[in-house]
């Protein structure tokens, strides 16, 4: 099954088409990163995929559900959704596993009846990303860096079938953003891990698992495709529209600076 499906999706808002022709498409097994600037349109797309917006045109296919003709409330039980926004609706005086656990229930806080057994498997998760050290903490003395972290198990709680990490790393610094990222490519080795979309506007994050990248500027595709062809200079030159110079990182991922 498709993941997702954009076909000459257009987004217009006060007669202003912030989002054009976009046409892109997700297969099964693939990750993709979603690169693109400030103010390119990706939040725009991502609140699509989540239903949370409608295309003004064009047709929007999600775990092969047809924007128009599915219940948009149940797919979004599909989703995983990891954001700022979310992040700022958390209850601060609630423990690392409630956290976790409420993603069963698609709530913030929880009001429904759960078993050992729902308890035992929110822990299970955080000590499946190395942070069995968050069990019992309250998520106002989190770091920005742990709070991602219980937010990830949050959204594997529910067991989703496509992950989205919109900017997990903004706000970190230089070693929580790996510590995030190490934690990222470990979820990703488990045989159940869902299909990962990560945007950020940083390539530095992009990760090798990330097999796939999708660049957009001023609510266009610029290119899509893998990610061993398009993180090039030329490329990204081209992209960013001023000069560039790479610098290789380890792992081979790459950092992005202007000349």
């Amino acid at each position: 099954m498709e993941i997702l499906t954009f076909e000459q999706v257009q987004f217009i808002r006060q007669q202003n088409a912030l989002l054009q022709d976009i046409n892109w498409r997700i297969e099964a097994g693939e990750d993709w990163a979603v690169l693109g600037l400030n103010g390119a349109g990706k939040s725009l797309m991502l609140n699509m995929i989540s239903g949370n917006l409608w295309p003004s045109s064009g047709k929007l296919t999600v775990l092969g559900e047809v924007f128009g003709e599915t219940s948009i409330p149940d797919l979004t039980k599909r989703i995983g959704w990891v954001s700022q926004s979310l992040q700022e609706r958390i209850h601060r005086e609630e423990q690392a596993e409630y956290i976790v656990l409420s993603g069963k229930f698609a709530s913030i806080g929880i009001y429904q009846n759960y078993s050992e057994a729902d308890m035992a498997e929110a822990k299970q998760l955080l000590i499946s990303l190395g942070a069995k050290k968050l069990v019992g903490k309250v998520y106002q003395v989190l770091s920005q860096g742990e709070k991602q972290i219980v937010l990830i198990a949050r959204a594997l709680m529910a067991k989703p079938e496509l992950l989205i990490l919109d900017e997990p790393c903004n706000g970190l610094d230089l070693f929580a953003r790996e510590d995030l990222l190490s934690r990222i490519k470990k979820m990703k080795q488990a045989a159940d891990a869902p299909s990962l979309l990560y945007v950020t506007h940083h390539t530095e994050e992009i990760l090798p698992l990330l097999n796939h990248v999708l660049m957009i500027r001023d609510g266009k595709i610029f290119k899509q495709g893998k990610r061993a062809e398009l993180l090039n200079e030329t490329v990204l030159n081209d992209f960013y529209q001023r000069p560039i110079a790479i610098h290789e990182m380890k792992d081979d991922r790459m950092m992005v600076i202007p000349k």
